[in-house]
């Protein structure tokens, strides 16, 4: 069985990094393929790809290329055409043809020639083996060809082409080729967030490891909504782009082994890692700078592994303490921007007992596989192993390195299994050669990375949903919150407001007031200390006649007189206030206090003055001591005094500390109840004294 590979894929943004061109001859010796307009192919065993040279630019004037296929014996092959664009100008010299067999005994299967022909179906040999010719003439158009074959097994064989929107399933099953990555179109998106609907499906199926570009596969594809942002990274040889918001995305279905095998969180001790040999310096601080292995943890701050010698015999080494399932691998440089050292491209070596080391192959094949490394210093780039790799000791030899041997890893994988897939063929390091030291010619990199099944990556199709759920739930939740939460700080606040405002109620009217509080700083401190608890008696208020609908007064004060409190010796002279200017005295205003008050209603408070005397009412005067004031000029003894006495312009006094109404002869009138001066009748005459 004869096979050719042909890759010429170069990763977007991996530099001038340009993947070799491999042809491997195995077997009953036929012939892959010959001639000079052969484009970037991969002949595998049951699957690959084949284009024409210079596509999908137009390919060049008079050359011919003929591909050998064959499959295992007992099966026949179909091929899907992804583009056929072939002028037609002269179809004796421009066509494309494939025939039954190889060799002289071959026989035409079909003939194509034309611009933009579209072939939907899919074309089947009779036996096991194909040959595939194209021929090109002079010609000015055309963009030539590109298909891919499988065993006819694979009925829902696809090509490199298709994507995500050219399927309208929610979920769906589908057969990748190998050699997708002679494909020049871009993916974007990474593992496991999805990739965006326009990438195509089996590129991007080899960028998330669910198959290996030198072998194909099957893979099992989930659609879902998109999301508003599609990250760049490098893995398996692809390097996808970032993007924006799509309407939706695809993941893969895998069966899940994609853990991280403990390196960054620390699962890995210090005592299993290991290296060839460590770098040790003393800085400009002279302080020892150590490189060591422990520093070779991804994501971890701090200096990486660095080999104090520069050759292709280094290595760090892994113990994971017992046999694992290794699925894959993510290396960076140093991280540092002032050390931007890298490794860009190794091998892989493993053991189960640590003393006969293997290396890891291409898939079916005696060559080495050459991993390629990061492209700078700091990013991350993914490399997955299909078939994966089953044992405890992992070794990374790197082949070539930017200024400096320096990386940090992380192993992917899970605990071994009972089921055991057929792992790559082993090779003891001894039938090994490696390349001088320090040499700079690229690496052989076959293909791409042979990628294992990344199991944890895909998205479940329920996951879309229980997103969209979430972003309706979690608002709504908030908003609720936050409503529970202004309720409770109102209902607190007004409670607030009520406790504080109880008892303002009680106080006089004018203490409320502006006007009144300007009053007080001409009082004396006591008795605005001790006003408010003081409370009037309204007794003889009721009385009154005249004020028709005027309700009645209970414990509001007077406006004029203030009372007077125990415990103030004297008070200023002619301190009583005059009364604002009212309006006519027809007038009925609903202020008790403010409005005039009718001549034939007496004041409840204050005792007229006679026209001779005084405008105001003159103060009474407290005599804490029961001593006659200074400004009288009666020498009357006083009266009985309590703890306290009172006296009047009158020269009397008595146990109540305010005074009193006095009858018609002009005498006191004692009175328990009465705390305040109420008008005489209207038959007296009002005295008094300035």
């Amino acid at each position: 069985m004869g096979r050719a590979v042909m890759v010429g894929r170069e990763p977007t943004g991996a530099g001038v990094l340009v993947l070799s061109i491999l042809i491997i001859l195995t077997a009953e010796g036929c012939r892959a393929q010959k001639g000079d307009g052969c484009g970037p192919s991969v002949l595998g065993p049951s699957s690959g790809t084949l284009s024409s040279l210079g596509y999908p630019g137009t390919y060049p004037n008079n050359t011919v290329c003929e591909w050998e296929i064959s499959v295992p014996r007992g099966n026949r092959v179909h091929f899907r055409f992804a583009e056929l664009d072939i002028e037609d100008s002269n179809c004796q010299v421009n066509y494309l043809r494939l025939y039954n067999g190889i060799g002289p005994e071959r026989s035409g299967i079909v003939k194509y020639c034309g611009l933009r022909v579209k072939v939907k179906e899919l074309i089947e040999s009779t036996g096991n083996q194909v040959t595939v010719q194209f021929m090109s003439g002079t010609h000015h158009t055309g963009r030539g060809f590109y298909l891919s074959y499988s065993t006819t097994e694979q009925t829902d064989l696809i090509t490199c082409l298709d994507k995500g929107t050219d399927f309208p399933e929610a979920e769906f099953s589908k057969y990748c080729p190998a050699g997708c990555l002679t494909s020049t179109e871009e993916i974007s998106g990474t593992i496991p967030n999805g990739y965006r609907e326009s990438s195509p499906v089996c590129v991007a199926a080899v960028h998330a490891g669910v198959v290996s570009n030198a072998a194909g596969g099957r893979i099992n594809v989930v659609s879902s909504k998109g999301i508003p942002h599609y990250e760049a990274t490098l893995a398996n040889n692809v390097t996808s782009t970032g993007g924006t918001l799509s309407n939706s995305l695809f993941t893969f279905r895998t069966n899940g082994c994609y853990g991280t095998l403990g390196l960054e969180s620390s699962g890995v001790a210090d005592t299993q890692l290991s290296a060839s040999s460590v770098w040790e310096w003393n800085n400009i601080l002279g302080q020892d700078s150590v490189w060591a292995p422990s520093g070779a943890r991804l994501k971890r701050a701090g200096l990486p592994w660095a080999s104090s010698q520069m050759d292709q015999q280094q290595w760090l080494q892994v113990d994971l303490k017992r046999e694992k399932r290794i699925t894959g691998i993510t290396t960076t440089g140093s991280t540092l921007r002032e050390y931007q050292y890298y490794v860009s491209a190794y091998r892989l070596l493993y053991s189960n007992d640590g003393q006969q080391w293997f290396i890891y192959g291409e898939a079916d094949s005696s060559q080495d596989k050459i991993f390629q490394g990061n492209t700078n210093y700091l990013h991350e780039v993914r490399n997955n192993f299909i078939p994966p790799i089953e044992a405890r000791f992992v070794r990374i030899n790197p082949t070539l390195w930017h200024q400096r041997i320096a990386l940090k890893l992380e192993l992917l994988g899970c605990q071994n299994t009972n089921t055991v897939r057929p792992g790559p063929r082993m090779f003891p390091p001894s039938r090994r050669t490696p390349p001088p030291a320090g040499t700079k010619r690229p690496p052989h990199l076959g293909g791409t990375t042979h990628t294992p099944d990344i199991r944890n990556t895909t998205m479940p199709p329920h996951t879309g949903k229980d997103a969209a759920l979430a972003a309706v739930l979690v608002p709504v939740l908030v908003m609720v919150l936050t409503a529970l939460i202004l309720i409770v700080v109102c209902a607190w606040h007004w409670r607030s407001r009520k406790k504080s405002s109880e008892g303002a109620y009680d106080l006089p009217h004018w203490d409320r007031t502006d006007w009144w509080k300007s009053m007080k700083q001409l009082l004396p401190s006591k008795m605005v200390e001790t006003e408010d608890l003081v409370r009037y008696s309204s007794s003889e208020v009721g009385r009154l006649s005249g004020r028709g609908a005027v309700p009645r007064l209970h414990a509001e004060p007077a406006e004029y007189a203030q009372p007077l409190v125990s415990g103030v010796t004297t008070l200023g002279a002619r301190s009583t206030f005059k009364p604002d200017e009212g309006p006519d005295p027809g007038y009925s205003d609903p202020d008790l206090y403010d409005a005039p008050i009718s001549p034939d209603v007496y004041h409840a408070y204050a005792e007229p003055l006679p026209a001779s005397g005084s405008e105001y009412a003159t103060p009474i005067v407290i005599d804490m001591g029961c001593h006659p004031s200074g400004g009288s000029s009666l020498n009357q003894p006083p009266a009985v005094c309590g703890f306290m006495g009172a006296r009047t312009d009158g020269g009397h006094s008595g146990r109540s500390a305010y005074d009193t109404p006095k009858n018609a002869t002009g005498q006191v009138t004692p009175t328990e109840d009465l705390t305040y001066q109420v008008p005489q009748s209207s038959t007296q005459k009002p005295t008094g004294k300035s």
